[in-house]
């Protein structure tokens, strides 16, 4: 049974922060502007006059605002340090009681969840990035590259490879304006606000969701696909759809030294086909006349890919012969890989 005291300063936190669409609306075109009156918050947002009055005395209640009662009433801006003075602590005292009733919940690899809470998409976002160890693919709006910067310039320093596409190309940073290499090893861009959000981490924990859904708009969505190995279907969305309509901004920075390791198939022949010497190859998938986890090592003899570059194949040389190797969903050869390990001979 949780404590009365604990939903008592739930409830209270709720109250503080649940805005609904007006007030949201509302309190924002105040502080952007300092001082407004009823009529012109009408003016400048969708909020029907006669609801005016009501939205901004519920944020005058909350400490948001300040009403000024003169003719007309007038709507002032209260610094936010002053309005949220003290509800980090709060929130932090709230946390730690939290944590004592939170037990964490068993989570199906395979699982695939649809989710409609903003902050829960850019969780998962963020655990992607977070997590990935050798391989990102991800579509961005450019207020999201601002907020994951620092997250992807970690990456970057742990040598993760990382094809960024920033959505809509309109408000994406000129190339010598913004230090993209810091962040990314590929870049491009693409127009349209129709392109949605992807994230996708070493081929297997990936996120989709569309750009009205990082926009408070409740009635859009987002599909999380939890370490399981369908999160190829978005990656492979992103490669054939995504990536072959967009513009290049910065062009393949990638430095890295072997070994390396790839989820994308298409991204290994690429390297390979791009550089000199004799490799020797690692891969986990499975067999693709059987279904069966199939391991597979041995030196790299042929390289080949199609001019599109969305497919390609590798073949090998092993103590039990030749084999040939495909990406996902591969048909015609006889491996279909998962992770790749590529060392220089």
């Amino acid at each position: 049974m949780v404590s009365d005291d604990l939903a008592g300063a739930l409830d209270r936190v709720n109250q503080r922060f649940d805005l609904n669409e007006y007030e949201t609306d509302a309190y924002l075109v105040v502080l952007e502007h300092g001082r407004l009156t009823a009529s012109e918050i009408a003016d400048r947002t969708d909020i029907p006059q006669p609801r005016v009055y009501d939205t901004v005395r519920s944020l005058a209640e909350r400490g948001l605002v300040e009403l000024r009662e003169s003719r007309p009433i007038e709507v002032l801006a209260v610094d936010p340090q002053t309005a949220f003075e003290g509800i980090h602590d709060s929130l932090d005292a709230l946390v730690d009681d939290l944590r004592t009733h939170y037990t964490a919940p068993a989570r199906d690899a395979e699982a695939a969840s649809l989710v409609k809470s903003r902050s829960t998409i850019l969780r998962h976002i963020e655990s992607v990035i977070e997590e990935a160890e050798y391989e990102l693919i991800l579509s961005l709006t450019p207020d999201l590259v601002a907020r994951f910067e620092d997250r992807l310039a970690n990456r970057q320093r742990a040598n993760v490879a990382t094809e960024l596409l920033v959505t809509p190309s309109v408000d994406a940073p000129a190339a010598e304006e913004y230090d993209y290499a810091s962040i990314a090893t590929t870049v491009r861009a693409r127009e349209g606000v129709t392109t949605p959000v992807v994230a996708v981490g070493d081929g297997e924990h990936a996120v989709y969701a569309t750009q009205d859904a990082l926009a408070w708009n409740r009635e859009r969505y987002g599909v999380v696909f939890d370490r399981s190995e369908l999160g190829f279907l978005v990656s492979g969305f992103f490669n054939t759809l995504l990536w072959t309509t967009a513009d290049p901004i910065l062009d393949d920075g990638d430095d890295r030294t072997f070994p390396r390791r790839y989820a994308s198939m298409r991204r290994c022949v690429a390297d390979l086909d791009d550089s000199e010497g004799s490799f020797t190859v690692s891969i986990e998938g499975r067999d693709t006349a059987t279904g069966e986890p199939r391991s597979v090592s041995g030196t790299v003899r042929e390289v080949t890919r199609d001019e599109t570059g969305l497919t390609a194949t590798l073949t090998i040389a092993t103590d039990d012969g030749t084999v040939t190797v495909g990406g996902r969903v591969a048909a015609f050869e006889d491996v279909e890989a998962h992770e790749l390990r590529v060392e220089r001979n």
